[in-house]
């Protein structure tokens, strides 16, 4: 079944990546080919996309005239090997630009059968790649009652993280979860008082997901991987969907735009030369008429740099 996915701030995102016809660029986070398709249109016969996604039915959705064209080649695989198949590309230093587009896809969230969504009573998965890893649920019906709260606090932000890791562990010896909607119920009966703009197990999920996927190490590991990458004047292009992943990226970006820094009392001027990123312009948001068509993109935020040397 096919589900639509619609590329967010796709407009921002091809004047950010200013797209040469003959470059090299990385869709580092495929999806369902929004952003590929886009600039594969702008790309010449010279021009090369390498695109990657862990998720194996993102590849099998790919259309025919994209898997076909062959300046298009992707990877089922994480982000994280990017480096390896720069240099298996022999591109090192080459790249002319790098989109991430962060988080979890809208046909993940709106496929039941992945366990990424409560609105669905599914099973407990929540995986990006269901061919490898963990699922969601063996984890929580494994893992110690710190560890829970923990997860859920860290990634979520939730203050009730310690009742409701309490309540996990306790209702686990009767009943172990192994379904979406048990949990969301749980949560719901836990935080009954409080008004919520959104569902109180939003934030668990979030957190759980995040966890699961290794989303914010993998961020960490590869942004420093993509500056390597890039050739000189090659832009970086990173869409966010929450402020876990959006500070990765902002401090990622502030940090290589500065020289290290320097004790006061040392009189020796900061190296610049060692400065490898300039900020392009300010954090982008979706417009009010693109959140209008896809309210997913309200919390999208980018961020873009170039390659300085």
């Amino acid at each position: 079944m096919g589900y639509e996915h619609k590329p967010v701030l796709l407009d921002e995102v091809i004047e950010a990546l200013a797209i040469r016809a003959n470059g090299f660029y990385i869709d580092a986070t495929f999806g369902r080919g929004g952003h590929s398709r886009a600039i594969l249109q702008r790309l010449g016969r010279e021009g090369q996309l390498l695109a990657f996604d862990k998720d194996p039915t993102a590849i099998n959705s790919i259309a025919t005239d994209v898997v076909s064209d062959p300046r298009f080649a992707i990877v089922q695989g994480s982000f994280t090997m990017l480096m390896q198949q720069v240099e298996k590309r022999k591109m090192t230093g080459k790249v002319a630009g790098i989109l991430f587009d962060f988080g979890v896809s809208s046909p993940q969230l709106d496929d039941p059968h992945r366990g990424f969504s409560f609105r669905h009573d599914a099973p407990l998965d929540m995986r990006m790649d269901p061919t490898s890893g963990m699922p969601v649920s063996e984890w929580l019906n494994m893992a110690d009652e710190k560890e829970i709260a923990d997860v859920i606090y860290q990634y979520g932000e939730e203050r009730a993280s310690r009742r409701i890791a309490r309540a996990i562990v306790n209702d686990r010896v009767q009943q172990p979860f192994t379904h979406t909607r048990q949990l969301a119920d749980l949560i719901q009966r836990l935080l009954p008082g409080k008004k919520h703009d959104i569902h109180p197990a939003t934030r668990t999920f979030q957190a759980l997901r995040i966890f699961i996927n290794h989303e914010l190490e993998d961020i960490e590991q590869v942004l420093p991987q993509a500056v390597t990458a890039l050739a000189k004047g090659g832009r970086l292009a990173a869409i966010s969907f929450h402020s876990l992943e959006d500070r990765i990226v902002k401090r990622f970006i502030r940090d290589a735009s500065r020289p290290p820094s320097v004790p006061i009392a040392i009189p020796v001027m900061p190296d610049d030369s060692q400065v490898s990123l300039k900020p392009v312009g300010k954090k982008q948001r979706a417009s009010t008429q693109e959140i209008s068509n896809n309210p997913r993109a309200r919390s999208a935020v980018l961020r873009v740099a170039e390659k300085l040397s």
